[in-house]
Order: C-alpha cells, then sequence, then structure tokens
C-alpha cells in the first residue's frame, strides 16, 4: 500500500468515526439558581471567606448538574453571578477571583489542580464536569494582572473580568469568555479592549457564548451567528426583567427566533430583584421555560435540541408593511413612555380593526380580532424608532401591541402583568430599516405562546390560531446596529 493510499484509508476511517460519533439531537438543560449572597458585598473578605460562599452556592449547583446527568443532559449552564452573586466594588470582588488561563493550554484542572495557582473553584468545576459527564458552563471572575507598560491598565494593577467558563465531559477547559457589554453598576470588572468571539465544537453542534447585556449588542453576540454560523448560543445572565419588552423569557426567546439559533438562557433566581425567567429555546418555539415571582426555589429545565437547526427562512422584513398606505389619524394619535423612550400610541378601539401608527421612517401595521372588546381594558398600538441612551446606548425599532396598565390612556407603556383580553388573531408589522427584528408574544401571567404564531418571509408577525391566554403584548423589536452612538459610550461607567 502507498503512503498516498495509506492516508486516503486515514481520512476515511476519521471521517467515518466522525460521523458515527456525532448526535442529530443533544439534551439541553438550564438551571435558574437561587443564589446564595455574601452577608456584605462591599466590604473585602479573606479569600477563605470568599470559598466558602462561593462552595455554599456550589453545593446547590451540583446537585442541579448531577441530576441534569442522571436525566441525560449532555450540558448545563448556570448563571451569571451565580457563584458569588452581585454588588461588589473592584476590592471586594478580588478575593473571589482566580486567574483563569486562555483554554488553549489544554487543561484539566480536576487532575491537575495546581498548575495555574491557586484555583479551587475551576477545580471544583472540572471535577463536577467530568464526574458527571457533562459540559458545564459556569461563570466565574478572572483576574489578570498588568502595569505601566500598558496605557489601559486599572490604578490597581490588574484586570478583572465577568467570565464565563466550559468544562467539557471530562473536566478540561474549553471555552473562556470575558464579558464586553457592562451593565451599569458592573464597576467592579474591566471590558476586554475588544470584543472576544468564543466558540468550541462538540459532537451535538458548535457552540458560542456571551452573558446577559451583550445580548443587545451586534459583538459578540451578532458575530457569532452571522459570521461563526454556531448552532447554539449559551447564555448565563443576571436578567432584571422589565416590561413589556424586555423581560427575560420574552426577549430572549425571541432572539432565538430571530438569529436562528437554539439558545440556553439561565438566569438566576432572586424575585426581590425582578431576576427569574430562564428557558431553552428552538429557532421555531420555545422547548421549555420558567418564570415564578412567587418561591424563593431554584428551578431544574431540561429538553431535547437539534444539533444543527435547520436554517430559518429569510424574513424580508419590510416587505409587507411597504405595500400598506398609511392613513392620517389626525389628532387620535399620543405620545407614551416605555422604559424611558417616547412611543407613538393609537388606541385600538373595536373589537376588531386594522391600524397604522407612524414615528419617523417607521409605520407598523396591525390587523386584528378581540374575542371580545372589554369595558375594563385599553390596548394601543404603539412605534418607537430613536436611540435608547439609558442603562446603555443603542437605537431602536419597536412596533407592539401592548395592554395599557389601566382605562387611563397616560398608563400606556408602564409594567402590566395580567390581562383578560382575548385575540382570535393578529398580524403585526412594520418598514424596519434592519435584517435584526425580534418577535415576541407575552400572554398574561408572564408566559409564553409556544407554537402558537409564526413569521412569514413578508415580515408579518401573525397568530396561527387563537391565543391560549390573553395578550399583554405582540411586539416586533428592531435593533439597528449600525445607528447604535459609541461603540463604548458608557466606558466611564466601566472601568
Amino acid at each position: 500500500m502507498t503512503m498516498s493510499q495509506l492516508l486516503d484509508y486515514a481520512a476515511i476511517f476519521f471521517l467515518c468515526v466522525l460521523t458515527a460519533s456525532s448526535l442529530d439531537t443533544f439534551t439541553a438543560a438550564v438551571y435558574e439558581h437561587a443564589v446564595i449572597l455574601p452577608n456584605a458585598t462591599l466590604i473585602p473578605v479573606s479569600h477563605e471567606e470568599a470559598l466558602l460562599l462561593m462552595n455554599q452556592n456550589l453545593d446547590l449547583l451540583e446537585k442541579a448538574i448531577a441530576s441534569a446527568s442522571k436525566q441525560g443532559a449532555h450540558i448545563i449552564v448556570t448563571p451569571e453571578d451565580g457563584i458569588y452573586g452581585f454588588n461588589f466594588n473592584r476590592e471586594s470582588i478580588y478575593p473571589y477571583l482566580e486567574d483563569i488561563p486562555d483554554p488553549q493550554v489544554n487543561w484539566i484542572p480536576c487532575n491537575n489542580p495546581d498548575r495555574f495557582g491557586r484555583t479551587p473553584v475551576q477545580e471544583r468545576l472540572s471535577c463536577l464536569a467530568k464526574d458527571n459527564s457533562i459540559y458545564v458552563v459556569a461563570n466565574i471572575g478572572d483576574k489578570k494582572p498588568c502595569n505601566a507598560s500598558d496605557p489601559h491598565c486599572p490604578p490597581d494593577g490588574r484586570y478583572q473580568y465577568n467570565t464565563d467558563v466550559v468544562f467539557d465531559s471530562k473536566g478540561k477547559l474549553v471555552a473562556r469568555y470575558h464579558k464586553q457589554n457592562l451593565f451599569l453598576g458592573e464597576d467592579q470588572f474591566n471590558a476586554p479592549k475588544e470584543a472576544e468571539v468564543v466558540t468550541f465544537n462538540t459532537t451535538f453542534g458548535k457552540f458560542g457564548i456571551f452573558t446577559c447585556f451583550d445580548i443587545l449588542f451586534h459583538d459578540p453576540a451578532v458575530t457569532l451567528v452571522k459570521d461563526f454560523h454556531v448552532d447554539t448560543i449559551l447564555f448565563p445572565t443576571a436578567w432584571m426583567n422589565v416590561l413589556p419588552h424586555l423581560s427575560a423569557i420574552e426577549f430572549h426567546s425571541a432572539w432565538a427566533m430571530g438569529m436562528g439559533v437554539n439558545f440556553l438562557a439561565s438566569n438566576l433566581h432572586y424575585p426581590s430583584k425582578k431576576m427569574t425567567g430562564s428557558g431553552i429555546y428552538a429557532p421555531d418555539s420555545p422547548r421549555a421555560f420558567h418564570y415564578d415571582m412567587k418561591t424563593e426555589k431554584g428551578k431544574l429545565l431540561l429538553s431535547q435540541l437539534a444539533s444543527h437547526p435547520h436554517p430559518t427562512a429569510v424574513v424580508n422584513w419590510t416587505s409587507y408593511a411597504s405595500g400598506i398606505e398609511a392613513p392620517s389619524m389626525g389628532n387620535q394619535e399620543f405620545k407614551g413612555i416605555i422604559f424611558f423612550d417616547e412611543f407613538t400610541f393609537l388606541e385600538l378601539k373595536g373589537v376588531t380593526g386594522n391600524y397604522t401608527v407612524c414615528q419617523k421612517d417607521l409605520c407598523c401595521h396591525l390587523s386584528y380580532k378581540m374575542s371580545e372588546k372589554r369595558s375594563d381594558e385599553v390596548y394601543v398600538l404603539g412605534a418607537f424608532d430613536g436611540l435608547h441612551t439609558v442603562e446603555g446606548s443603542y437605537y431602536l425599532q419597536i412596533c407592539t401591541l401592548l395592554k395599557c396598565k389601566t382605562m387611563d390612556l397616560h398608563t400606556c407603556g408602564d409594567s402590566v402583568e395580567t390581562a383578560s383580553t382575548r385575540f382570535e388573531m393578529f398580524s403585526l408589522s412594520g418598514t424596519f430599516e434592519t435584517q435584526y427584528v425580534f418577535p415576541e408574544v407575552l400572554l398574561s401571567g408572564n408566559q409564553l405562546a409556544p407554537g402558537e404564531f409564526q413569521v412569514s418571509s413578508d415580515g408579518r408577525l401573525c397568530s396561527q390560531k387563537p391565543l391560549s391566554g390573553p395578550i399583554l403584548t405582540v411586539t416586533l423589536f428592531g435593533r439597528l446596529y449600525e445607528k447604535d452612538s459609541t461603540p463604548n459610550a458608557f466606558s466611564d461607567l466601566r472601568h
């Protein structure tokens, strides 16, 4: 046998093994964790005290990881801040940090815990993954020393990063991601100089990872999907729900659908901070989700997903709406505030109707039919086309059907969690200037509506049948990344 024939046989053998070992589906798990917080988060403690607190949280995570493994899960995602909590400053977070190496070092902390200094948390996470034969995704803090030769080096001589880590089923560190878009109040951490695009391959698909506030920005979130073609996004988060458009399960499931990827979202469970809402989302529909403001308990979710989701049909988000002539509504329009942004609203006055409302370049069109027009509830159609500049700077185009809090039109846009009006049908569309539009449907009690709506190729968000519950909001949430202000408008708050 010639060398070239030998290489051919070897290539064929390798391809056969690879094909045989790849999975068409996998079982995903996410854990909504009721985090145990330190007694005082602004006063530095010893490394020993910090480790004691982290091990208390890891004890709870260990039970969830073991349970997920016993139920056949291939991977489990745990939340942002799930191991030590939140509300730290730079000094007080330091005892909780470890030096997390680049995964290229080929390291299994469980087997060699002292290779990179004192790393007890990484050792324990690695052993949890190895002992349970499951991929483990966790969020911890990374520290990297720097000196005066680096003009960006912080005064205390180190960078501190909000960091996601992934250990494979043998305990090996396979991914490390430093959060790019820090939220207000994360002064204890630095943002990396450039957004990190982190992926890794498994026998059940290609994965990408980012954290919480990252989801509202182009980098690295959109880049992972559009340029690196990941199948599944891993999303540790400490998400505070903001109705009507930014409730966790509502927005995260919409992002999965809008981007055409699987999305595994693990939120903290801390109801007093409005933190709840985790889920396993496929591009076509949520597979499992959890929202609980009433108890203090964590929750493990599991579901099966396609390893390589079928490509979703390309949507021309403005096709249908651009063909509709916008009628003049005279003085019927009014202004209202949603999360500090001024929307233009129109009241829905009949049991059925066709309405159009415009703001700047965006016109939103709605056709609907209610089961009945109740005398104690008001619904509106709203449009917003502008730059949001509160906790971050990002340009939005939003078309929304929503329930007002009371009969007073001044409350339209306020947070509301319950409704009684049922809709037999709706069709919502808009003249969007972006391909990045995320379709949201949220029912009374903060519930999703799996399989009850679809997006047509001409850009309509339509009901497929009468909704199973009263509607809180039906929304097309568009992002115009190219119209955002400076990429790091709030950098003064982050270093």
